[in-house]
């Protein structure tokens, strides 16, 4: 069951989802609108490689925008910071900002249920596209959860703007395997 947006604000209300900071001009019908936080990184080297730490480069986002370039990746963050213990958030780019070419996190949607930070965007245009600092970039949805729960504890818990990946992190954790 995914919830409504006037159980999205009551939820916020109880603390069952944390949104900081709340507006409830940004609740929808079924969602809640997240906006872009002003730094993006971008990573610097031509290759990747996902079993080491890779060099980033930030940027800050003034007041006139800033143009993200097609074939380049960015990595954005959300202002609010959002989380529940209760529910599963989903974060998806909004209609409007798909419709301009700019896909947002279209690989990996889900927070888990115990996650409490700002939201890392993976931001990825089509054409060059000027962004802004404050713009509605996104929307948070909330599922309703069955079965136990065991709360997030990962690496990147209480993220404070963008995060680079750290998968390279888990290939060090007890009982991982390297394939």
């Amino acid at each position: 069951m995914i919830l409504t947006g006037p159980e999205i604000t009551q939820a916020t209300a109880d603390g069952r989802i944390r949104v900081s900071p709340f507006e409830p001009t940004q609740v929808n019908p079924n969602s809640y609108n997240v906006r872009l936080g002003s730094t993006l990184l971008t990573y610097t080297a031509d290759t990747l490689d996902a079993h080491r730490p890779n060099a980033t480069e930030s940027v800050e986002i003034g007041p006139d925008g800033f143009e993200l370039q097609p074939g380049q990746l960015y990595l954005g963050h959300t202002i609010e910071e959002v989380g529940s213990d209760t529910f599963v958030p989903l974060l998806f780019g909004r209609s409007s900002v798909g419709r301009l070419g700019l896909f947002v996190e279209i690989t990996a949607p889900i927070g888990d249920i115990g996650f409490h930070g700002q939201w890392t965007l993976m931001l990825s245009p089509i054409r060059p596209l000027r962004v802004y600092p404050g713009m509605r970039i996104g929307q948070v949805m909330f599922f309703v959860s069955v079965g136990p729960v065991a709360l997030y504890a990962g690496k990147y818990q209480s993220s404070a703007g963008p995060r680079p990946s750290a998968y390279w992190r888990d290939l060090t954790a007890p009982g991982a395997v390297v394939s």
